[in-house]
């Protein structure tokens, strides 16, 4: 996709070095979706049988529809891992360019009880047509833990809806209610305030903590149906964001369907909602930050220069050396004393010599082999003379 003489990614030149540059968010994006283009053109080919799957409305010319509308994904790694619990809640950020246009997608609501009260809400004359036509289901918490129990029953209400969106006041209680069957899928719920917000000179008044303690059983009050079809509006226009404790993070920004200037803005708005939300320390902790599709690899879009995050986790050069120089002789010492310890013998085929046990007795026998010798040599020149 990027030849070899090009580089992968670029340094700005003014300003911070901690910030995306956009020409080459808007060449990876170019690069990827003509890539992802060609492969299912490919497949195209191969297969038999033509199907048009996905939401196509914004496609022009027949030549240009995708088969499946493939998502895009923003992997971003961090280098250290996101321990926080206020950031690993489920979020969402609002992109330019949403990801649910489409005027068929089916909606399942999940709220608090009541459920009776948003039913009305949304079959009010003064909710939005085009909105309550794509909410297909409204369910309440406590009928959704007793109707949807077995695996067979979740499975079917994911396949039902395209989108899953869920009260903030009871979205951390979805996750064992649920179960893996949702939280392994890209249909996870989104978080939506349709709570009744109580104002004063337009500043938000937070409930009493001995008030709330004492009316944990009293039903949830809901905000107007004008207010509850807004923020239904503004989060279908958002992107969902569900953080894991790690160090690497993957959120769809968008689709095939999209032009490369529009993947681009998406990217960068992403990333910018992340660094200000959800990561701690924020441009100074992210590593790296990619853009792939289902099947392809990564392509890179930013890469930290700097490894680590504080100068401290750093050592200094002498430091280092001195305690690399140490470390090694170390070693050494541990070696000699390891080799001074180890016995002879230890070998199978390794025959151990004969060893002396007295000095002496080795000198005797070194002189006996000497005069053995010496005599040996006066008889050979005696044999010499008398056969001259």
């Amino acid at each position: 996709m990027v030849s070899s003489g090009e580089a992968l990614t670029t340094k700005v030149t003014t300003g911070s070095p901690y910030r995306l540059d956009s020409s080459q968010v808007l060449r990876a994006s170019s690069a990827l979706l003509r890539h992802m283009n060609l492969q299912q053109q490919q497949k195209e080919e191969r297969s038999e049988k033509k199907t048009l799957i996905g939401d196509n409305s914004d496609a022009t010319d027949a030549e240009d529809i995708p088969i499946i509308n493939e998502p895009v994904w923003l992997v971003l790694t961090t280098k250290r891992h996101i321990v926080d619990k206020n950031r690993l809640k489920p979020g969402k950020i609002s992109v330019p360019h949403s990801l649910n246009t489409s005027p068929s997608l089916s909606v399942c609501l999940i709220t608090a009880d009541p459920q009776r009260a948003i039913k009305d809400a949304v079959s009010d004359p003064s909710f939005p047509s085009s909105l309550s036509s794509r909410i297909t289901k409204i369910i309440g918490y406590s009928k959704l833990k007793a109707r949807y129990q077995s695996f067979e029953s979740r499975r079917q209400l994911l396949s039902e809806h395209d989108v899953f969106l869920a009260d903030d006041r009871i979205i951390m209680r979805l996750v064992q209610t649920l179960g893996k069957i949702f939280y392994q899928s890209s249909k996870r719920p989104i978080p939506v305030r349709i709570a009744d917000i109580e104002r004063v000179d337009g500043k938000r008044i937070k409930r009493d903590q001995k008030k709330k303690s004492t009316n944990d059983n009293s039903p949830a009050a809901f905000a107007s149906p004008q207010t509850v079809g807004k923020e239904i509006e503004r989060t279908l226009g958002c992107i969902p964001v569900q953080l894991a404790p790690a160090t690497t993070a993957s959120i769809r920004v968008g689709a095939i369907n999209l032009t490369p200037q529009q993947l681009s803005e998406n990217v960068e708005t992403v990333v910018n909602g992340m660094v200000e939300k959800f990561i701690t320390k924020g441009w100074r902790n992210i590593k790296a930050i990619y853009i792939k599709g289902p099947s392809t690899t990564a392509v890179p879009v930013w890469l930290a220069n700097e490894l680590w995050l504080e100068k401290t986790d750093v050592l200094e050069n002498d430091a280092e050396e001195s305690k690399g120089s140490k470390r090694s002789r170390e070693s050494k010492k541990r070696k000699s004393a390891s080799d001074k310890a180890k016995p002879l013998g230890r070998d199978k085929n390794f025959k151990r010599p004969r060893v002396l046990e007295e000095e002496g007795e080795e000198a005797a026998i070194i002189d006996s082999r000497k005069e053995k010798l010496r005599k040996q040599k006066a008889r050979a020149l005696e044999d010499t003379e008398s056969s001259k």
